[in-house]
Parts: structure tokens; C-alpha cells; sequence
């Protein structure tokens, strides 16, 4: 028994191994699918399955296998293909790569000839951006008041990055304002008279100042007939210039120098250099006390006159000047919109536009700031102090007078700088001595008073003196045009 045991035992794997090989050939074939066979080819599978795959013998895996390799083998690529297909997509990555950067090289030559375009235009003083069509008036809400002087604003800056502000006034203090958060930076207090000696700083009302282009230098002019210059990072005193015989009215340095301009009410303008603490020259010609001075890039200033009504160009270089007239009053501000057009302001109420190129106003507008007082006896509100966003066809002027309702007009200047069109005012309680507008065009400041910068000829009780921060608002594109566009 034992032995039939053996026998049938080494016998089953040969057969097993038959049965398997018979029941390929049969799934293969035709062949008879009879009993024997069957169980033949079951018996082994159950005791063998650990040696083959998981897939079980009577789900026929050689089918699926043979299907799948034949399959595979219609769609593999071949190396060679592989490749083809790879540097395919690589060149298709390459050309679309060379477009986008061909549409970015025509965009930056765009860009670059459109800069240079203005670069020219600038140059020529021809140069005039339109910025005023979209301005729109700010919410009363939005306008800050920074307040920290004593006595009433006469003069301020701001610096060329647009973050912070210089302000000085009739208690002879400096200050520089932080324009984000509107907090005071540094303070340079004001000295009494007669301590001009042991005091570092100005004794007298400062009437004026000035910021050099990059920022480094900051000059300011008093009654004492004194220039002083500070570092304005640290608003250290560096330097004191004498020479003026009358107060000192107007500052300015020249775009991209350190060379400074100054006018005086002793009727002359002086050229000095800041590097050197060196006095350069002295020019003359007006016949009265000059109330402003303004210049940019080129060896040039310009003057106002004040009584003398005239507007003066003084070319340095050439030792000349060229004189315009055009106001009925006092000449009281002026300032450079572009190297060839200029804005000024007179206390017969009256706004004009200049060319240089010019004697008589391109456009004058009378009556800017409207009138006060009885019918009969009616005076306009005369203009203390104008500003200009430069290279761009957008200015401003402020108002004074004897009534508490002063403002500040923004004007858009038509083609070529003939004419000139009220956009909004802005309602501010005191005299506005003192305007600018920011590199950026962002914002436009300005320096307000119970009493004129020049004078007290009228003093407001119901002013406050204080630094006006008015943001310039843009309108919001057009829903219409951006669908079209889309």
C-alpha cells in the first residue's frame, strides 16, 4: 500500500506537467476538452499555485498576456521614434519660447522708443503728458492736515522719492514730515533774535526753500538775508551763505547739480555751488523786490518780479536775460512746468501760461480764484503761490485773501500749453502759501496760513495753519471700453 503510495506520488508531477503542457496546446487548438484532462490539469494547478502567478489558472492568463504583448507591441514606440518624438516637443518648447520673447523685445523696443521719444520732447521742452483728463476731485474725507508749526506756513518741499516733506514758517522751525504716516521726523527749532551767534538755525521767518534732485542737499532762505544748507537725511547744518543785502525770497537747484539759485528782495539772483560752499555770481535787472525763482535741467532760472510786473528767463551762461510782460499787479509765484513753458500768479487775481519763446502770456485767466467784498467795491482773491506737475499739462494755484473761504484750483493746460481749463477746487481755511505737487503726481501739498508768507496784512482767526496732504484720484477705467477690450 505503501508503495502504490510512492508510485502514484511520482508519478502525478510528470503527469502534471503533461496535463499542463496538453491543456496549452488544447486552449491553443481545437482539441477535446474531455473529463480527464480537466481534472488532470486542475490537480497540479491547486498544489503548484505557489510557484505561478496570482492570477488563477482557469481565468486563462496566457490569453490576456498574449493580447496585451500584442497590443504593446502595435503601439511602443521604438527608441528611434522616442527620440523623433522628444525632439518634436523640444522644438515646439523652442519656437514658443522664441515668440514669447520676440513679442517682449518688440514690447521693450516699444517701450524703450517711446522713452526716448519724451527723453526728446523733455529736452525741448515740449514735453506734456496728459494727466489731467483723468483726475477726479478727492473726498474731503481723504485729505490729511498735518499740523506741528507755531506760526503760519511760508515754504515747503517735497523730496524727490515723494516720502517725506520739509515744511518751514514764520516761528522759524523746520520739519520733516513722514508722508505715509504723517508724523514728524525731525524738528529744527527756530532760534530768537539776537541769538544768532550761539543759535544753529534761522532767527528770522523763513520765506523759502529748496531740495536738491537727488535728495541730498536742503536749503533754506530767511529775512535775515541768510541761506543755510543741511544734509536733509539728517537734517544736519552744513553751511551758511551771506551775501544778500534784502530778505531772501526765492531757492532753487539746478535738476541733476548741486548748483543753487537764489533771488532776494534786494532786487538780485546769486549762483552758488553747494559742493565747494562756493559763491558764484550775482546777476541783476529787475527793478523791484523778486517774490519767486524757479529752474530745472537747464543753465537757466526764472524770476518773478513782483511790482515791477515783469517775468524774467536769465541765462547763466550767456550772462543775459530776456524779460516778459504781461500781469496788471504784483508778480507773486512762479514756477516751471517744462524747460519752455512756465505758470505764474499775481494779486490782481490773474493765472497766466508762458512760452519763453514768447514776450506776452500764451493764456491768461482772470479772476481765477473768483472775487470778495461788496458789489461796488469788489476785489478778486489774489494768487500767493501756483504749482506744476512737470512735463505734464496739469497745474494749480492757491488762493488768498481777506475771506476764510480760500482753495486750492487744479487747471488742465490745453495743446501747447494756450489755455487753460478750472478742473476742481479744493476748500482749505487760510492763505495757500506754498504748493507742490509729487514727482510721482500721487499727491499735491500745500502750505497753509493765517497770514501771507510776505506779510501781515490780514490776519484769518478762523484759519489754522497746517499742511494739507490732497491725493490726486484717478477715475476708474470704463466698464463699457474694458468689455470691449476683453
Amino acid at each position: 500500500m505503501s508503495s502504490s503510495f510512492f508510485i502514484k506520488s511520482k508519478e502525478n508531477p510528470k503527469f502534471s506537467k503533461k496535463g499542463k503542457n496538453t491543456a496549452v496546446t488544447k486552449r491553443k487548438g481545437d482539441g477535446d476538452s474531455g473529463p480527464k484532462s480537466k481534472v488532470r490539469a486542475k490537480k497540479p494547478n491547486s498544489k503548484y499555485n505557489e510557484e505561478i502567478s496570482s492570477d488563477s489558472e482557469p481565468e486563462s492568463p496566457t490569453v490576456p498576456r498574449k493580447r496585451q504583448s500584442h497590443e504593446e507591441a502595435e503601439y511602443a514606440e521604438t527608441p528611434q521614434e522616442k527620440k523623433l518624438r522628444l525632439a518634436k516637443l523640444y522644438l515646439d518648447q523652442l519656437k514658443e519660447e522664441e515668440e514669447k520673447r520676440a513679442e517682449e523685445d518688440d514690447f521693450e523696443t516699444d517701450l524703450i522708443a517711446g522713452r526716448l521719444e519724451e527723453e526728446v520732447l523733455e529736452q525741448k521742452g515740449k514735453l506734456q503728458r496728459p494727466i489731467a483728463k483723468d483726475l477726479i476731485p478727492p473726498d474731503a474725507s481723504e485729505i490729511r492736515v498735518l499740523r506741528g508749526h507755531k506760526l503760519p506756513i511760508t515754504c515747503l518741499v517735497i523730496s524727490p522719492d515723494d516720502k517725506c516733506i520739509f515744511s518751514a514758517a514764520k516761528d522759524c522751525s523746520i520739519i520733516k514730515w513722514d508722508v505715509e504716516s504723517g508724523k514728524k521726523l525731525h524738528t529744527i527749532p527756530g532760534g530768537r533774535k539776537g541769538t544768532e551767534d550761539r543759535h544753529v538755525g534761522h532767527t528770522a521767518h523763513i520765506l523759502c526753500m529748496a531740495i536738491s534732485s537727488d535728495g541730498k542737499y536742503l536749503a533754506t532762505g530767511d529775512m535775515n538775508k541768510l541761506i543755510m544748507i543741511w544734509e536733509a537725511e539728517t537734517c544736519k547744518h552744513l553751511y551758511k551763505f551771506t551775501g544778500h543785502k534784502g530778505p531772501v525770497s526765492g531757492l532753487s537747484f539746478r535738476k541733476g547739480s548741486h548748483d543753487l539759485y537764489s533771488a532776494s528782495h534786494d532786487r538780485s539772483v546769486k549762483v552758488w555751488n553747494v559742493d565747494e560752499n562756493a559763491y558764484v555770481e550775482t546777476l541783476f535787472g529787475h527793478q523791484d523786490a523778486i517774490t519767486g525763482l524757479d529752474s530745472l535741467s537747464r543753465e537757466r532760472c526764472v524770476t518773478a518780479g513782483g511790482r515791477d510786473r515783469t517775468v524774467r528767463v536769465w541765462k547763466i551762461a550767456e550772462e543775459s536775460q530776456l524779460v516778459f510782460h504781461g500781469h496788471e499787479g504784483s508778480i507773486d509765484c512762479i514756477q516751471l512746468i517744462n524747460e519752455e513753458h512756465m505758470i505764474t500768479g499775481a494779486d490782481d487775481g490773474s493765472v497766466s501760461l508762458w512760452s519763453v519763446n514768447k514776450k506776452k502770456p500764451l493764456s491768461t485767466v482772470k479772476q481765477a480764484h473768483g472775487c470778495h467784498g461788496d458789489a461796488e467795491l469788489e476785489q478778486p482773491h489774489w494768487v500767493a503761490s501756483v504749482a506744476a506737475l512737470q512735463n505734464s499739462d496739469t497745474v494749480a494755484s492757491g488762493a488768498s485773501g481777506c475771506s476764510h473761504n480760500s482753495q486750492v484750483q487744479l487747471w488742465k493746460c490745453g495743446q501747447n500749453y494756450r489755455g487753460l481749463e478750472p478742473l476742481f477746487s479744493v476748500p482749505v481755511c487760510g492763505f495757500v502759501n506754498s504748493l507742490k505737487f509729487s514727482s510721482s503726481g500721487q499727491f499735491l501739498v500745500a502750505g497753509v496760513g493765517q497770514e501771507h508768507r510776505l506779510g501781515r496784512w490780514w490776519r484769518l482767526k478762523e484759519a489754522k495753519n497746517g499742511i494739507y496732504v490732497i491725493p490726486l484720484k484717478r477715475k476708474p477705467p470704463n466698464t463699457e471700453e474694458a468689455k470691449v477690450t476683453e
